[in-house]
């Protein structure tokens, strides 16, 4: 890959961390396409046939972009006290892999990510790290996440919930 699609292959996430930091969820949802999906499959302890630890047949997460909608409209809502008050959180990704993909102007892109959240005033702050593998598509001059899989790097989540987007 060249160093200019390098360059804006991480300046789009960067501007999507900050979305997500700055809790500005519908915007965020207009980085997606229409036809997104998003999943986190689960890691196991024990390696399969293949040799690898993840699941692909059992998710924490496996939804649409109607799903996604769905929770970004609930999180606004008084029922959503998991969200309240809002979360402190830092989305950090780095180590951006570019592969080109099958279709024109579509990229495979692996990126690892670290993502940390504090609520209210309780000391204790929670992590999720791991890898993604998205595949982006460049239309008109703007990138959209047509996939993402998310690969955390715990088998076992210590989270308090997963009411955050990866």
């Amino acid at each position: 890959m060249n160093a200019q699609l390098q360059y804006e292959v991480e300046q789009f996430y960067y501007h999507e961390a900050y979305l997500l930091d700055h809790r500005r969820y519908e915007d965020w949802l207009n980085l997606l396409a229409d036809d997104i999906q998003y999943a986190m499959p689960l890691r196991v302890t024990v390696d399969n046939k293949e040799g690898s630890n993840i699941n692909e047949n059992m998710t924490y997460l496996d939804e649409r972009k109607p799903d996604l909608e769905l929770r970004v409209e609930r999180l606004f809502t008084k029922s959503a006290w998991v969200d309240n008050p809002a979360t402190r959180q830092r989305h950090y990704i780095h180590n951006v892999v570019i592969h080109e993909g099958e279709a024109p102007e579509e990229y495979h892109v692996h990126s690892c990510f670290l993502y940390k959240r504090s609520r209210s005033s309780e000391i204790e702050t929670e992590e999720l790290f791991g890898e993604r593998e998205d595949v982006l598509r460049k239309t008109e001059g703007k990138f959209t996440i047509v996939s993402r899989r998310i690969y955390p790097d715990q088998p076992v989540l210590t989270v308090k919930n997963l009411a955050m987007f990866l």
